[in-house]
């Protein structure tokens, strides 16, 4: 399962090179095909004559029903409710799940968020890739910017330019994604092939304009954080992102992650506003390092455990005394502890447990059942 349908696709392309020999079955389930398609799709799922079926939301709904599911692959997982995970593994008699993402999170709030799951980390590069050279740069360098993206694209390679808005914010005086790209387009990339793609864009015209994008029929693509999850652009070499102090750096690091993919060497260059220390430091640990997991340890020493990452979105509550960056080892015996109890005592029914029943009761109220 995969957030978006052109996504989906490149990993329909992948696995049906990687089983051509082997007699092994792919089929895509995504919202944009046609009935008789979908109709044909769901009764050979049923009687088992599709091996692996690969889509996004689409998969979740209650006619899609297999004969025998044996795997749940989530990708780019979140982007997913933890029910939503659940709701595809219900489909199938305890099957395996494995859920992947490069979104980089602290190991102790992982935790937390996979705390039911074994996680195993990958932390090399894949073979044949470069590693992204990042820079940042104040507004007073655009033009050196805007010219070293030229020399690119006149090279034969493509650039990515990011923006945290759709409309333009007078308050907070941040650029849009439509208003920088006007300007690019008329005046400073003029002689470039340039689109803008944003999340209000229907999903048929992001998809197009993504693959006009993959194809190599636009130089420059103007974008709001909508390519964070994307698909693969071996040619893409540069990546700019305006505002880069109004982003997380866990947000930053996927972004730079769109660049670096094919044989060429790539860059990603960060334009920023501000002077204060904090966005110094942010800005500082990006330059120094592609290692996601430090990027992500600091941005949670920065922020504070409640705003990194949306962790208010997960359910997790704010520790009023445990400090996520500090409690590490603590956080590891808990879990384990916690692992145990579970393990001797699944609805929190022994007497030494009802104190403990009652403060997650409490705590999460209507939404666990116990």
């Amino acid at each position: 399962m995969a957030p978006t349908a052109i996504l989906a696709k490149q990993h329909l392309d992948n696995f049906n090179k990687l089983f051509e020999k082997y007699n092994i079955r792919c089929e895509l389930l995504v919202s944009n095909i046609t009935k008789k398609q979908k109709e044909r799709i769901l009764e050979e799922l049923k009687n088992g004559s599709i091996d692996v079926i690969i889509g996004t939301h689409a998969l979740l709904e209650e006619n899609v029903e297999f004969k025998n599911l044996g795997l749940v692959v989530t990708d780019e997982q979140h982007r997913f409710g933890v029910r939503q995970r659940g709701k595809l593994s219900a489909k199938g008699l305890a099957p395996d799940v494995l859920a992947l993402s490069a979104t980089p999170i602290p190991r102790t709030l992982a935790l937390i968020l996979y705390g039911d799951l074994d996680i195993s980390i990958i932390d090399e590069l894949p073979p044949n890739r470069q590693k992204i050279d990042t820079f940042a740069v104040t507004q007073s360098k655009e033009e050196r910017v805007n010219n070293f993206v030229k020399k690119q694209i006149d090279e034969g390679r493509q650039a990515y330019i990011v923006c945290p808005l759709i409309e333009e914010n007078d308050e907070m005086n941040l650029k849009s994604v439509i208003e920088i790209a006007k300007k690019y387009k008329e005046e400073t990339f003029k002689d470039y092939r340039l689109e803008v793609l944003h999340g209000k864009l229907k999903q048929k015209e992001k998809d197009e304009i993504m693959q006009n994008f993959k194809s190599g029929n636009i130089d420059i693509l103007v974008s709001t954080t909508v390519i964070e999850v994307g698909v693969d652009v071996p040619n893409a070499s540069i990546m700019v992102i305006e505002n880069a102090e109004r982003f997380g750096l866990a947000t930053l690091h996927q972004l730079r992650g769109r660049v670096g993919r094919g044989q060429y060497k790539s860059y990603c260059i960060l334009k920023y506003s501000g002077k204060g220390e904090n966005t110094r430091e942010r800005m500082k640990i990006m330059v120094e390092t592609n290692d996601g997991f430090k990027i992500s340890e600091k941005d949670l020493e920065l922020r504070g455990s409640g705003e990194f990452f949306g962790t208010k979105q997960h359910g997790i509550p704010e520790f009023k005394i445990a400090n996520l960056f500090q409690d590490m080892e603590i956080l590891k015996e808990a879990q384990t502890i916690a692992t145990k109890i579970i393990q001797e005592d699944k609805k929190l029914k022994k007497r030494e447990n009802e104190v403990l029943k009652n403060e997650i009761k409490n705590m999460f109220k209507t939404r666990i059942e116990m």
